[in-house]
């Protein structure tokens, strides 16, 4: 027993040895949902289909889920119950204070300029010749990770003394002009929107994508009767244009939004969360796991569930909304 508690070797042993009992007992109950007939068997089918789902949601999503609650309300080491503290400090520490208003200029600015970028693009590119390669090229960030990103805009920020040769892009476009090079990413607090360039750049091929599709679905007889009534291009974007996709900008602001709440890796890549770009889930990681305070860790990540349920509800009303119009 000793081997498969405390051996790897063990351990893998075991997890392949659950998984095959598990892979077998589906079998068995799906070989035998078929000798049953109406409701039986619907719950049975239902059981064999949904059951491994709806496990591995409880196991990898509820139980986390709950646990994180529980030890927010909890000191450093998940052993005393200590009820708000952990709440107040993140209310009231300076620093939680300002990852809470760097987040918000995140969440507002990179949806927003995202959407309106992606819009831009595919209203100016629709239908001309080289639309194919434009759309390729604003939509190739999407293909990097968040990661890959955050160095490559690294280099671009990158700054040294007046003194040296600057290998970052921007300063030396600016010391060749004979300006002085910039503390892009030291000085506070420009940095924070220094980054949030980085995530623009990135969220602006998906926001382009989507609503490309979305103009391109605009039944055509409309578009016509609005030029034969002489409409201008204003006119036609303002009425016609942003109606018609309206369901579609809503999900990809929405989904934009998400993302940049639970915004991690650029921060942490390009800054260390250093020079005050620190954020929610930067400041989560570093109470859980740089400084060991589970409870506090905890109340930030609840804080930040609690921030993206709202827009996921709204997103989801949305879509049914929009459901019911296209059905009636």
């Amino acid at each position: 027993m000793d081997f498969f508690l405390y051996s790897k070797t063990g351990q893998m042993v075991l997890a392949v040895l659950v998984f095959a009992a598990v892979v077998i007992a589906l079998m068995a109950v799906a070989r035998t949902a078929d000798r049953f007939a109406g409701r039986s068997r619907s719950f049975w089918t239902l059981l064999v289909f949904a059951g491994p789902a709806v496990l591995l949601l409880g196991v990898g999503l509820i139980y986390p889920a709950i646990r994180t609650m529980l030890m927010s309300f909890m000191d450093r080491r998940s052993e005393t119950w200590v009820g708000l503290e952990n709440y107040e400090w993140v209310f009231t520490n300076p620093e939680s204070i300002q990852s809470f208003v760097n987040t918000f200029w995140w969440v507002t600015l990179v949806p927003l300029v995202s959407t309106a970028v992606g819009l831009l693009y595919a209203i100016l590119v629709d239908g001309k010749r080289f639309e194919k390669v434009a759309k390729s090229l604003l939509f190739m960030p999407m293909a990097i990770s968040f990661v890959g990103a955050g160095i490559i805009w690294k280099f671009v920020y990158e700054y040294r003394g007046a003194e040296q040769d600057q290998i970052g892009l921007l300063n030396a476009l600016l010391t060749g002009l004979g300006l002085e090079p910039v503390r892009f990413l030291q000085d506070g607090p420009w940095n924070t929107f220094f980054l949030i360039v980085i995530m623009i750049w990135i969220q602006a091929g998906f926001a382009m994508v989507l609503l490309s599709a979305a103009i391109k679905a605009i039944p055509a007889d409309i578009i016509e009767a609005a030029r034969l009534d002489g409409v201008s291009s204003w006119q036609m974007f303002r009425s016609i244009t942003v109606p018609s996709i309206r369901p579609t900008l809503v999900v990809v602001v929405t989904t934009i939004m998400i993302a940049t709440l639970k915004i991690f890796d650029i921060t942490r890549t390009v800054t260390g969360a250093r020079f005050g770009t620190q954020v929610l889930a930067n400041q989560m990681y570093d109470q859980s796991f740089t400084f060991g305070n589970n409870g506090v860790g905890s109340a930030l990540a609840v804080v930040i569930f609690v921030l993206v349920v709202p827009v996921i509800v709204f997103n989801v009303r949305q879509m049914l909304r929009n459901r019911e119009v296209r059905g009636a």
